[in-house]
């Protein structure tokens, strides 16, 4: 080809110039407006969606993107969502199922914001904080303590706190739930809808947290939980410090405003260790001592009642949050919160603060050995065994269809010890009474051959229990000064009252408890006072067997509702023979009661005799005490018996001072078995001491010879039960008993006194 004819091609070849009428310039992008944010990844929707994300704050929220901040919310039911800023609003996209989102452009940092919310109604647009847009409301000390199971004020860290965080007003709401693939908060205030407020999980503690903002006290929820195997369930708080009123299930944000006034109180409770105390406890259950009475309304009642009467103490029977009042509160779901039955926590506050301004000490009794298997409580509460051993031989209860916790998990530990902490701290109470400890001591328990699992020595203690009740009572102690906590403990189990750095025996440190229920005296005395009169010379050793074994723990004598319920009958219908003789008997048991060594508890009733025994539905015979009724005189007289042992106790350290120690008690005679006669010395620090004679015999023995100490020429009576005024024969003496140098009973003295029929008498050195 010739240059000529190459050149003529590439003209005629030529790329001809573009028509410019038909090409029209792109508009410019507007790189402030607002655009849609990039799609979720689906699987990481889906979780969000079906409440198993455990980091929603990681999708949902503001987080800066390329070109600016992008936000995406989840509001279920709404139909509209704005992101208002200081300087503009901006209408998120509608991703559907809830989702909204939206890229805000220019911005370099995520500003101060807050959510414009309408919804299907047609109501008002609502303002709301956004809480995906928080930091973590729980620090890290309180999640390494959580993660320890040493967080001795775990109250303050899980469950629903009311606080302001990043300066706006809203609920932490925090729960332990390791094995949930998610959880979410649920309440009135989502209409009972939790998808759109899914919680995170934080770390390997376990915990989930949700900082709520907008949400304060008063608001009811619950947490809607994401099992392993992805169904849900709903739950009430653990943690919770205030529920809804059975039959209702859910648990309500509180916080306390109450103002103490019991500083005296407080400041001198402890004074001198109780063992060396006087102590009488008045015992009750608050819902039917006088029924449908509030706390506060019980506090206008019972303590001018427990002062009248000079009982030292009250115990409550459990108060902690339970949903069948049948089981009288010890099928606990609730551990963190008062009944609701009879007011709010601040008004339970309310009556300790009376009583103890009124002098009166307040114990509680408190159940750490199971819990019921209601599925919106603690049951499997995160779809695995949680609080509850894994091993059902380690966790059915088979007396009382309950679960038993898993002492050897830290976290459960943490539970049960932060309680017991919580309810002497939070609540002013002076003294746990532990129930049923013989049941968490034993893995076999109730249980045949095969059905339970031995201790790795493949021995029967359960090492666990053994471990936990020793940090609870070491914890209680050291911090809560001048507390007392008390054992149910009806086995021969060595050093329930030792401490817990002192070994016995057996190879176990002592429990650590300050006093143990005398479970033996109570089944023996009764025994005995049950039998007709001239059958008990065959039962004497029934009322002496316990001074075998009085000094081997720091007891106290429990004629308890246990004693008085459910075929049982009341003491007095107990007793033997006419009426006249029932109550003659019911005296004299009182009176040798109060003078044995321990302290001494009685049920509510027994105080006047009551015929009947206990009913949670309608409470003591009150009526009895009725002037009108014509029989009242029987009842009063009673109660004016057991009003005058508990004075006479409370001014005679001989009865109360060296209870724990032999000196403190000497026989006068313990084996007049034919007679039915029981007499004995109590001595106090400095050697004073204190004649207690009882005749279980109805009738009057004359010139009854005593041999007693040769210090005193004289001894009168200071209290005797057979008095006209409680109801008895008035056989009593009115004028000293002189000593004589006749040896009887070992000693060289000897005094000559007339013993008054089915009686106890109390003599002091004239």
């Amino acid at each position: 080809m010739t240059a000529r004819s190459a050149g003529k091609t590439s003209r005629t070849n030529k790329t001809p110039k573009p028509d410019r009428t038909a090409v029209r310039k792109a508009p410019p992008v507007d790189r402030t407006a607002p655009r849609k944010a990039p799609p979720l990844d689906p699987g990481e929707r889906a979780r969000l969606l079906a409440g198993e994300h455990h980091d929603p704050h990681g999708v949902l929220g503001a987080h800066p993107v390329r070109g600016g901040v992008a936000v995406r919310v989840l509001r279920p039911w709404a139909k509209e969502v704005a992101v208002v800023t200081k300087d503009r609003r901006v209408v998120l996209h509608d991703d559907g199922d809830g989702l909204f989102s939206v890229v805000i452009p220019l911005l370099r940092k995520v500003p101060a914001y807050e959510l414009r919310v309408r919804y299907e109604d047609g109501g008002d647009e609502l303002a709301v904080r956004d809480p995906y847009r928080f930091l973590p409301s729980l620090g890290e000390l309180d999640l390494h303590l959580i993660g320890e199971g040493r967080h001795e004020e775990l109250w303050t860290a899980l469950g629903s706190r009311t606080m302001t965080h990043e300066g706006v007003a809203g609920t932490r709401f925090a729960v332990w739930a390791p094995n949930a693939r998610g959880v979410r908060v649920t309440g009135d205030f989502t209409c009972w809808d939790g998808t759109g407020l899914p919680m995170r999980s934080l770390g390997s503690t376990g915990v989930w947290e949700l900082f709520v903002p907008g949400i304060g006290e008063g608001a009811v929820y619950k947490y809607d939980i994401a099992r392993p195997d992805g169904s849900h369930t709903v739950r009430a708080d653990p943690m919770a410090r205030r529920t809804e009123c059975p039959p209702n299930t859910a648990s309500i944000v509180t916080e306390s405003h109450y103002v103490w006034d019991d500083a005296e109180w407080m400041e001198r409770r402890g004074a001198r260790p109780h063992h060396e105390a006087p102590l009488s406890v008045y015992e009750l259950h608050l819902p039917s001592w006088r029924p449908g009475l509030t706390y506060r309304q019980l506090a206008e009642q019972l303590p001018d009642y427990v002062r009248d009467l000079g009982f030292t103490h009250v115990e409550f029977m459990a108060v902690a949050e339970h949903p069948f009042s049948g089981s009288w509160g010890y099928q606990v779901t609730g551990f963190y919160a008062p009944t609701a039955r009879m007011g709010t926590p601040d008004d339970f506050r309310f009556l300790v603060d009376a009583l103890h301004r009124a002098g009166i000490g307040v114990l509680m009794d408190w159940v750490p050995a199971h819990f019921p298997k209601d599925d919106w409580a603690l049951a499997e509460f995160d779809g695995r065994p949680l609080y509850e051993h894994e091993d059902p031989r380690r966790s059915h209860h088979p007396d009382w269809g309950t679960l038993e916790f898993d002492y050897g998990r830290k976290e459960v530990r943490n539970f049960l010890v932060a309680n017991a902490v919580y309810w002497c701290q939070e609540f002013h109470i002076d003294g746990l009474r532990v129930d049923a400890v013989a049941s968490m001591l034993y893995l076999d328990y109730s249980r045949e051959h095969g059905e339970w699992l031995p201790n790795e020595f493949g021995g029967r203690e359960n090492l666990d229990a053994v471990a936990f009740l020793q940090e609870m009572n070491a914890t209680v102690y050291r911090r809560c000064p001048g507390i007392v906590t008390f054992a149910e403990e009806s086995t021969a189990w060595d050093g329930v009252t030792r401490a817990t750095d002192q070994v016995g025996p057996g190879g176990f440190g002592g429990l650590g408890f300050g006093m143990k229920w005398n479970m033996g005296w109570m089944h023996d005395s009764l025994g005995y006072v049950e039998k007709e009169p001239v059958h008990r010379k065959y039962h004497h050793h029934e009322m002496t067997f316990s001074m075998v074994y009085a000094y081997s723990e720091n007891y106290i004598l429990p004629i308890s509702h246990d004693e008085v319920v459910h075929g049982k009958q009341s003491l007095v219908s107990k007793m033997p023979g006419d009426w006249w003789q029932q109550r003659a008997n019911h005296r004299a048991y009182l009176g040798f009661m109060w003078a044995h060594p321990g302290k001494q508890l009685l049920y509510m009733g027994q105080e006047f005799a009551q015929g009947a025994e206990w009913s949670a539905e309608h409470g003591p015979d009150w009526w009895l005490l009725d002037p009108a009724y014509g029989a009242e005189a029987d009842h009063r007289g009673v109660r004016d018996l057991v009003r005058d042992l508990n004075t006479v106790y409370a001014a005679t350290p001989s009865l109360w001072e060296r209870d724990t120690a032999p000196e403190g008690f000497q026989w006068v005679v313990g084996d007049a078995a034919d007679d039915n006669v029981f007499a004995f010395l109590r001595f106090d620090a400095f050697g004073s001491p204190l004649l207690a004679v009882s005749n279980f015999s109805p009738v009057v023995r004359h010139d009854y010879r005593l041999g007693v100490p040769d210090t005193f020429a004289a001894w009168a009576e200071v209290l005797n039960t057979d008095a006209a005024r409680y109801g008895g024969g008035d056989v009593v003496g009115t004028d000293p008993v002189k000593t004589e140098s006749v040896p009887w009973h070992g000693r060289s003295t000897s005094l000559r006194m007339t013993l008054p029929p089915l009686a106890t008498v109390w003599l002091r050195p004239a």
